[in-house]
């Protein structure tokens, strides 16, 4: 599996309860915080549903 670089870019003030929850799952904290992750099909979808807070880098 190759690994992709998650780094957030916006605020999760004023989201809705579910992306709140998606962006701590995927490990991410604050602002340009990132993590290195596997490239699995749920992270994917994960990615996806909160498309518009985080950047995504392939490694």
């Amino acid at each position: 599996m190759s690994k992709i670089k998650i780094t957030q870019i916006k605020s999760v003030i004023d989201r809705t309860e579910r992306q709140k929850k998606t962006v701590a799952a995927l490990g991410l904290k604050k602002i340009n915080h990132s993590v290195e992750v596997e490239a699995t099909a749920a992270i994917i979808g994960m990615v996806r549903k909160v498309n518009h807070l985080v950047a995504v880098e392939n490694i």
